[in-house]
C-alpha cells in the first residue's frame, strides 16, 4: 500500500519558517511613520514659504480680497513700486546685507579654519580647556552677547558703522567647533607629519597641505555663518541708526512698522522679502557639490 507525499510550502524568500506571514505588511506600516513625520514637517516649513511666493504676486486688493494660494497679476508692479521706493532703497539694504553676510562670513570662515585646525593638530597645555570654553560659547545664545557687543563698540566709537555689524560675527564658536571637528576627521597626523620631515614650515602644511583637505567643511562653515548673518536682526537693531546702512531683515521691518499706517507698503514688504530669500536659495544650490564632493571623499576614505 503506497503512501501519498503530502506537498509542504516552500517559505517565502526572506522570512522565518513559522512566522506569521502579517509581519511585513506591519513592518512597512511602522516604517512609513517616519516618512509621515518628516512630510509633516516639510509642509510645516514649507507652507509659510508658499504663502509668500503667491502673497508677492498680488496686488494691494487682491492681497487682501482673494484667496490665500491663489496666485495675483500684480508682481511687475510690486517690483517696480519696491524699486521706486525712497529711490531704490531697497537694493541699498540688499546689497548692505550682501556685504555684511559675504565679507563676514568669508572673515569668519578664514578664522575658524586656523582655529580649528590649531586645536585639531597641535597639543599644548590648556587646549581641553580652551574647546571647552569653546563649546560653552556654542551653547550661549547670541541675543545675550548683542548688549555687551554694543558698550564695547561704543566705546571704541564704533557704533553706527559698518564694523559694529562686521566685527562681532568674526568669531564664531560655532564654526571653531566645526572646523575643528572637520580638522580632527580630514587631515592625518602622518600628512602633517611628512610635510614637517621635509622641511615645509607650519603655515605651509597648513595652506598647502591641510586646507585643502577642509575645503568642503569650510565652505559648510561660510554657508552657516552666511546665512545666520544675512538673516540676523538684533544685531544691526541696536547697533545702527542710520537706515542706509540697514541690513535687508531691519529694512523690512521698518517698512512693516510704516505699513501700519499705509496699507499699501504690505506688498512692498512681502514682495522684498521673497526676493531677500533668493540668495540664500541660490547659495545652497551653488554649494551643493561641495557637500556631494564631501562625501565621496568621505566613502572613499572609508
Amino acid at each position: 500500500m503506497s503512501s501519498l507525499a503530502v506537498p509542504q510550502a516552500e517559505p517565502v524568500a526572506g522570512s522565518t519558517p513559522g512566522t506569521d506571514r502579517a509581519r511585513p505588511p506591519l513592518r512597512r506600516r511602522i516604517a512609513l511613520v517616519p516618512t509621515i513625520t518628516l512630510l509633516l514637517g516639510a509642509l510645516y516649513c514649507l507652507l509659510p514659504v508658499a504663502w509668500v511666493v503667491v502673497a508677492a504676486t498680488k496686488s494691494g486688493r487682491e492681497l487682501f480680497s482673494t484667496f490665500t494660494f491663489l496666485p495675483g497679476t500684480g508682481f511687475a508692479d510690486n517690483v517696480r513700486d519696491l524699486d521706486a521706493y525712497r529711490d531704490g532703497v531697497y537694493w541699498q539694504w540688499m546689497g548692505n546685507s550682501a556685504l555684511y553676510a559675504g565679507l563676514g562670513a568669508l572673515l569668519s570662515t578664514c578664522v575658524s579654519a586656523v582655529s580649528g585646525y590649531a586645536l585639531a593638530v597641535y597639543r599644548f597645555r590648556g587646549r581641553e580647556t580652551l574647546f571647552n570654553v569653546l563649546l560653552a560659547g556654542v551653547l550661549m545664545p547670541p541675543v545675550i552677547l548683542t548688549v555687551p557687543q554694543y558698550l564695547l563698540l561704543a566705546q571704541a566709537d564704533l557704533t553706527d558703522s559698518y564694523l559694529s555689524v562686521l566685527l562681532p560675527q568674526v568669531l564664531s564658536p560655532y564654526g571653531v567647533y566645526l572646523a575643528r571637528i572637520y580638522a580632527a576627521a580630514a587631515v592625518p597626523a602622518d600628512v602633517v607629519e611628512a610635510g614637517r620631515i621635509d622641511g615645509a614650515g607650519e603655515w605651509r602644511i597648513f595652506t598647502r597641505v591641510a586646507l585643502p583637505m577642509m575645503v568642503p567643511g569650510m565652505v559648510t562653515v561660510f554657508l552657516f555663518q552666511f546665512v545666520a548673518i544675512w538673516n540676523n536682526f538684533l544685531l544691526p537693531y541696536i547697533m545702527l541708526s542710520d537706515d542706509e546702512k540697514f541690513p535687508i531683515t531691519l529694512g523690512l521691518f521698518t517698512l512693516l512698522e510704516q505699513g501700519a499706517n499705509s496699507p499699501a507698503l504690505y506688498t512692498l514688504v512681502i514682495t522684498g522679502a521673497f526676493l531677500a530669500v533668493l540668495p540664500l536659495v541660490a547659495l545652497f544650490l551653488v554649494v551643493q557639490r561641495f557637500w556631494s564632493l564631501d562625501l565621496l571623499s568621505g566613502a572613499v576614505k572609508s
